[in-house]
């Protein structure tokens, strides 16, 4: 079956076709300078789906996520504080510490929303000798400049520069306010930064232009085609990306390489967005962490669950009633899965299992609609003409794109204590004790367990 995805560079749905049997796959990572919080974690989800679509799909997959430990700027455009001087500052910490500190957390985070892990984290602090090569291969194909300590890209010499964001270069360069006066057009952006930009910089390195150190930009040109090739199949990032972090990697990988296009499929996903409609940012204060959600008695799993929910180009509202419905929707899935783990009977039904694969592969492989293959799911659950077998054996199919953990699903033993307050309730109620039998129900409620009554006593749920 044809897999389509929405390519940003070209603004169409095209049908997928790897360069090689191996499909390349990169992926823009955190800034270790701080927790991520929902918003990004949002972008590792879709990409996650997609990793998860394309093996689906039986496509060999090497996956490579960046972390970025050096040269981020509080601006895009190479203006503001050093994100990570920023961290260090606020915890006071060396930026060494705050890199290694933060990693871990979002490493952390990935396993709990049960994403795939890549097949390389490449940090951008472990290969600066790639980027160093790739300056100097643009330095020796005429397209860089030295000016006031830094090493610049002259996009004024590519001809195409700006065409996955579409920029009307003229337009905008009238309009643009420059801070960094070097620059010899407004859209240039700093390869190599050296020691005169910040004096209290601690991460440095020799370079042919001085001790310093690389720009953002640079790292994910390098590193990627260092691990994938001088061309690959897909890169993906947030659509904050695309007007200057993914426009400046195109320029430098096709003024190094010549090449083009560097990268076959472009995928962005959309902001998470709060009531008022504001993205949410670190920048701006208004974030939540997964933490946060745990904190307030939501499972990872649940999040990734309301991701799930709509397609991964439209903005994505958060609420808290929003979360509360995919938590609920979460546990009756939970629930109906160890149901039928107890009970796989009935006899197979090829011919509906067939049926019900085509359904949820068509979905999935439109441009990841996630929202129909969900629905899909629920329509098997609800479906009284398929037997149990058939219901656990489509679900755990569906599950293996979707990722939320149903072939792990165990049903937790209950301590020794909730069952004994369980049965000292059914004392109570067959001697219609109902105070006592209410006081019961609330203090195993209190315990994180839910009780109800049944024929021949009583059922118990972990919450």
């Amino acid at each position: 079956m044809v897999l389509t995805l929405y390519n940003t560079l070209s603004r169409e749905k095209e049908e997928f076709k790897p360069i090689k049997e191996e499909v390349g796959m990169y992926c823009c990572g955190p800034t270790v300078y701080h927790f991520a919080h929902i918003g990004n974690l949002r972008s590792y989800i879709f990409e996650d789906v997609l990793k998860r679509t394309l093996l689906f799909n039986d496509f060999k997959v090497k996956h490579v996520i960046n972390i970025t430990d050096v040269g981020h700027l509080t601006s895009d455009s190479d203006t503001g504080e050093d994100k990570m001087l920023k961290g260090a500052k606020r915890e006071n910490k060396t930026v060494w510490e705050i890199a290694e500190f933060y990693t871990h957390a979002f490493k952390s985070d990935i396993k709990k929303l049960n994403i795939l892990e890549p097949n390389v984290w490449s940090k951008a602090t472990e290969h600066i000798k790639e980027q160093i090569a790739l300056i100097q291969r643009l330095e020796k194909n005429g397209f860089t400049y030295f000016a006031g300590g830094n090493v610049y890209f002259d996009t004024s010499k590519l001809k195409d520069y700006g065409k996955l964001a579409r920029l009307d270069l003229d337009a905008e360069t009238k309009s643009r306010v420059e801070e960094d006066q070097n620059k010899k057009h407004p859209y240039d952006f700093v390869l190599w930064f050296t020691k005169s930009k910040f004096q209290d910089q601690e991460m440095k390195w020799a370079s042919p232009w001085g001790e310093g150190y690389p720009g953002w930009h640079i790292e994910c040109s390098a590193m990627s085609m260092h691990y994938l090739g001088e061309q690959f199949d897909i890169h993906c990032g947030g659509i904050d990306h695309i007007p200057v972090h993914h426009t400046n990697e195109i320029a430098q990988a096709e003024a190094a390489t010549g090449k083009k296009p560097w990268v076959r499929y472009w995928l962005h996903n959309e902001f998470l967005v709060l009531n008022q409609g504001e993205k949410m940012a670190k920048s701006g204060d208004n974030f939540f962490t997964l933490s946060v959600l745990e904190e307030k008695g939501y499972s990872p799993l649940d999040y990734r669950y309301f991701c799930l929910g709509i397609s991964y180009r439209k903005p994505l509202m958060f609420s808290w009633e929003a979360m509360a419905s995919a938590k609920n929707a979460c546990k009756r899935l939970y629930d109906k899965v160890l149901e039928l783990k107890e009970d796989e009977s009935g006899e197979e039904n090829k011919e509906k299992q067939i049926e019900y694969l085509e359904k949820f592969t068509s979905e999935i492989n439109d441009d990841l609609n996630t929202s129909k293959a969900l629905a899909t799911l629920w329509e098997v659950v609800k479906d009284d003409n398929l037997s149990n077998n058939d219901k656990l054996f489509l679900i755990l199919r569906f599950d293996k794109v979707l990722g939320l953990g149903l072939k792990q699903l165990q049903k937790e033993k209950i301590p020794l204590m909730v069952i004994e307050l369980a049965e000292e309730r059914l004392v109570a109620r067959r001697t219609k004790n109902w105070k006592r039998s209410d006081e019961l129900r609330d203090e195993i409620n209190s315990l994180g367990y839910t009780i109800g009554d049944t024929v021949d006593g009583y059922d118990l749920k972990k919450e």
